[in-house]
């Protein structure tokens, strides 16, 4: 076969691929058969030597499991095939076309390659996929920026896309390197399917096991595994997470990683999907992808947005304000009353003294110690900084007996020269739950304990 004949009237960066396959249906080598003026130019720029025809292709481009399930698809299953995929370790975008070539050899497929990269996305390129496709990514956008209920949409977009791939499991995972844990944003499962909630899967090693992913992907844009084959380069280059697959049942799986601005923010994946429809699965989840990260990255920043205003940026608990929409919670019809409520409150012993004495920024570390000593008693329970040095905590079911234990824990705290002490009082409430009639009552307590502790030390009695 006269490849170059084939490539002289090419004038984009053309080559062609041979690709050798096994009587079982899986492939051999790779290689990059021929290139045309326009490619041999961009190889020896990109890696620094000349191109050599009929090389291993991984000397020419990056070694990538996508590219060659392209090159074997096209070349054995006459597929005419196109894509267009972000090179975010490079920061540029390849467009690629693959045409199939009449062999006359048995085992040896050849197809046309193609290609072109640019620095950033062309919107014309994006949207030149089928319509059905189009439209399936086209609802998601849709979904997600109408709603009220970013989680609840988001559940019903992977059920959507669960559905177009015919796979037993979509699911969306978020990481959070500063806690290092990761969280579940949206899972759909096909009925009847076996799996356990994707959130019981997140005990034990899951974020460690998640953060190899990047490096398993090595650069590329998503990860497929259609069959054993692929599933031993992946026992090979990550064999933690190969015994995670086979322990949960995982024949094959898309997996793509959701960055936005360079940072990643998390994972979608598909897992035992129907292998005829491969290609289509990677458009629809490369496409979404593209938007589902912007999407998540806002939904980020507003919930971020939302903590910050909910709580006190010195100490770290509660705010103020959250405390005031937590008390009108409890006036709300539709609240659960609990079964018991104890609300304390505890103000901080001389901080005035210190604040006068030492300096703000003196006072200022006193009240991060007095909220470690709060969190450190009450663990389970919500605190609030009250007012300057005023904290509020409320306890919801526990009984009297577990509140006066935690009340003689912060006071045997409090004994310790080294350590913050507190005039605390509380309200036990088993009866009827009325929380300003505790808040009352406590805040009474808590200044009979406070006049008892001046009267024990006079000189702290800056208020």
């Amino acid at each position: 076969m006269d490849f170059q004949k084939i490539l002289e009237d090419y004038q984009c960066k053309t080559c062609i691929m041979s690709v050798e396959a096994y009587p079982d249906g899986s492939y051999g080598n790779i290689r990059v058969a021929a290139g045309n003026a326009a490619h041999a130019a961009d190889i020896e720029m990109v890696t620094g030597h000349p191109f050599v025809p009929d090389t291993p292709y991984e000397l020419s481009f990056p070694k990538n499991m996508n590219f060659e399930d392209f090159c074997y698809r096209c070349a054995f299953g006459h597929q005419q095939l196109h894509t267009y995929v972000n090179l975010y370790q490079m920061g540029l975008w390849l467009e690629m076309y693959l045409l199939p070539l009449r062999s006359d050899k048995e085992n040896i497929g050849y197809c046309l390659y193609s290609y072109n990269v640019a620095p950033r996305a062309q919107a014309e390129n994006m949207t030149d996929i089928a319509p059905e496709t189009s439209a399936a990514v086209l609802a998601t956008c849709v979904k997600l920026r109408g709603t009220t209920d970013f989680l609840t949409s988001l559940n019903e977009v992977m059920g959507d896309i669960r559905a177009i791939c015919d796979a037993a499991r979509c699911c969306v995972l978020q990481l959070d390197d500063e806690t290092r844990s990761c969280t579940i944003l949206g899972d759909a499962v096909r009925e009847g399917s076996s799996f356990p909630p994707m959130r019981e899967n997140l005990r034990g090693r899951f974020y460690e096991i998640a953060c190899t992913w990047e490096e398993t992907l090595d650069g590329s844009t998503c990860l497929i595994l259609k069959n054993e084959q692929d599933m031993q380069v992946i026992e090979e280059r990550n064999p933690a997470w190969y015994r995670s697959l086979k322990a949960a049942g995982i024949e094959s799986i898309v997996l793509f990683p959701l960055k936005y601005n360079g940072a990643l923010l998390g994972y979608i994946w598909a897992t035992n999907f129907d292998l005829r429809y491969t290609v289509k699965i990677k458009e629809v989840l490369e496409l979404t992808t593209f938007f589902l990260a912007s999407e998540i990255a806002n939904y980020q920043m507003v919930n971020r947005l939302r903590i910050l205003s909910t709580m006190d940026l010195l100490t770290g608990t509660r705010n103020r304000n959250a405390m005031n929409n937590r008390v009108a919670e409890f006036d709300a019809p539709s609240f659960t009353k609990p079964k018991t409520l104890t609300v304390i409150f505890a103000d901080l012993n001389g901080l005035k003294k210190v604040n006068d004495q030492e300096g703000h920024d003196a006072g200022d570390r006193m009240l991060k110690t007095a909220a470690a000593v709060l969190r450190q008693v009450f663990v389970d329970e919500e605190i609030y900084r009250a007012g300057g040095d005023e904290f509020m905590i409320i306890a919801l079911d526990l009984t009297k007996e577990e509140v006066e234990h935690k009340m003689q824990q912060l006071r045997k705290i409090g004994e310790d020269p080294e350590n913050v002490s507190f005039s605390a009082g509380y309200c036990f409430e088993d009866q009827k739950i009325d929380i300003r009639r505790c808040m009352h009552l406590a805040d009474e307590s808590m200044y009979l304990e406070k006049e008892q502790y001046y009267q024990k030390y006079p000189d702290q009695r800056y208020r």
